[in-house]
């Protein structure tokens, strides 16, 4: 059987802990252990993930060398692609030992350029802050930001998906039974800018 498993960003990195490569690696040797038993016994596995944590860290940092300069989301969400992607492979690989293929597939997801939700931003990045530091980050840097239970974030956009551009791909590592991790970032709501392919 097929078993497809997504894991949030926040269960990577839960709320309030600090954004170190330890943390991480911790969540992620705990939620591995079940999908370790789901391909011990004997189903096929592809694993999606989230990435607001993660991709609200690599955001900072970026804007932290020169704002001006800044890459957009979608390189930005591919680069937590493959850091996330990175520990999971590598846990997986711990526990389940040799004699199974785990790959990471940076995917594209290919959304309309005019799609409304550019103007109306909802997806979560980044750390928590009370509304004061909210507020004065958002002056800063021209964030949106919105309520997030007792805290507030910033939000970014999240257009529909209309097509997975490396389906093809996938498929071929599925025939081969790997393991294969892929489409993260919100599952398949994936972080891109306006600039990402239209659909044909």
């Amino acid at each position: 059987m097929l078993v497809v498993a997504a894991l949030g960003g926040n269960a990577l990195l839960r709320r309030g802990e600090d954004v170190t490569a330890e943390n991480q690696r911790d969540n992620v040797k705990q939620a591995v252990r079940v999908l370790a038993d789901i391909v011990k016994a004997g189903h096929r596995l592809v694993i999606t993930h989230g990435n607001g944590p993660q991709i609200g860290l690599l955001a900072l940092q970026n804007q932290a060398y020169d704002a001006d300069k800044a890459f957009p989301l979608d390189i930005l969400g591919a680069e937590s692609e493959g850091m996330i992607g990175y520990l999971i492979e590598q846990e997986l690989e711990n526990q389940l030992g040799e004699g199974y293929a785990v790959a990471t597939l940076i995917t594209q997801i290919a959304v309309d350029a005019d799609d409304p939700h550019f103007d109306d931003p909802s997806k979560f990045i980044g750390p928590v802050y009370d509304k004061e530091q909210a507020e004065e980050l958002k002056e800063r840097h021209g964030w949106t930001i919105a309520k997030d239970g007792d805290n507030w974030r910033r939000v970014v956009p999240s257009p529909e998906p209309k097509k997975i551009q490396d389906l093809k791909i996938l498929r071929i590592l599925l025939e081969q039974q790997v393991i294969t991790i892929c489409i993260g970032g919100g599952g398949f709501r994936s972080c891109v800018s306006r600039t990402a392919a239209t659909p044909e």
